[in-house]
């Protein structure tokens, strides 16, 4: 058996992440039929068979599951060290590229990005807006921020960065003529405005519930951006729940009010999400603190 090389267990590793030789090829600068000899020189280095081909599809071998494991490890930590040794010559540099969500980027880090791109001139920044789960190895992502009470399982690596309350708010002119409301029973009789995705349904999960489950609402109107929900509660259509960091400024202007203040829900969580956890580049660490610090500082 001969000891495997470097480019090797590189475009090995791209395949079994992408499912693809082309795919691979590409995110290495090279060609397909370049990672294909590269993975078939692998296997006879190795003396086994890593990976199953057919005309359409790639799938890995149960010795190609073991090898890959072990592959990650190694360039993790070669990437690590080179990494370490580059954070003490130099400040981050390079792409970074971050999927963060729409609501959060235009309401909370737009007016807080100025600092951090001042902080790293040489960090060329490439933001995406949206509010799915991009697939952070297929996109060609750094990192992603994800807001939710909790996540689902995955290979991804999340770390909290910071927490976001959730109000209940409406407009003075929508409460000037409405029903009372002194407890979450009362919505019903309200005009209620939801954030969705994907059509499902719209559930509040207010302290002071019978039974402590969450309360279907039935919606006026229903979007799926924080922020144009924040529009539509400036001209009193009705009530909405909404991330603090939406509309905090609007309630300290008596331009929204808070309701049912103690009937809070638990607050969200802000998390950090990075591909692998042994080898988190500088530029991606400097990211993910400055919004953790900021988080923190209440800044």
């Amino acid at each position: 058996m001969r000891r495997p090389s470097l480019p090797a267990m590189q475009a090995f590793r791209r395949v079994v992440e992408l499912q693809s030789f082309r795919a691979a090829g590409l995110s290495l600068d090279m060609t397909g039929g370049a990672v294909s000899k590269l993975v078939a020189q692998l296997e006879r280095d190795l003396g086994v068979r890593l990976l199953h081909r057919t005309t359409r599809t790639v799938s890995v071998s149960a010795e190609g599951t073991a090898f890959y494991e072990a592959a990650v490890r190694v360039l993790d930590d070669l990437d690590a060290a080179a990494e370490a040794l580059h954070a003490r010559a130099a400040a981050p540099a390079g792409r970074l590229k971050v999927s963060v969500p729409t609501s959060f980027a235009l309401m909370w880090l737009s007016p807080r990005l100025p600092a951090f791109v001042e902080a790293y001139p040489a960090l060329e920044l490439d933001l995406v807006l949206n509010d799915r789960y991009v697939d952070l190895v297929q996109e060609g992502f750094d990192c992603a921020i994800r807001i939710a009470a909790r996540l689902a399982d995955s290979t991804l690596v999340a770390q909290p960065l910071g927490t976001a309350d959730r109000w209940l708010v409406a407009a003075p002119q929508y409460l000037q003529n409405a029903p009372p409301l002194e407890s979450p029973d009362d919505l019903g009789s309200h005009a209620c405005l939801g954030y969705s995705q994907g059509g499902e349904p719209v559930e509040w999960p207010l302290k002071g519930l019978a039974g402590g489950k969450p309360l279907l609402v039935s919606t006026a109107c229903r979007v799926n951006n924080s922020v144009m929900l924040r529009d539509l509660l400036l001209t009193g259509l009705g009530v909405a729940l909404t991330p603090a960091f939406v509309v905090r400024d609007l309630v300290e202007q008596g331009r929204l009010v808070e309701l049912l203040a103690d009937c809070r829900p638990e607050p969200l969580t802000v998390w950090g999400i990075v591909a692998h956890p042994r080898h988190v580049p500088h530029k991606v660490r400097a990211f993910l603190q400055f919004v953790s610090q900021h988080m923190s500082a209440g800044t």
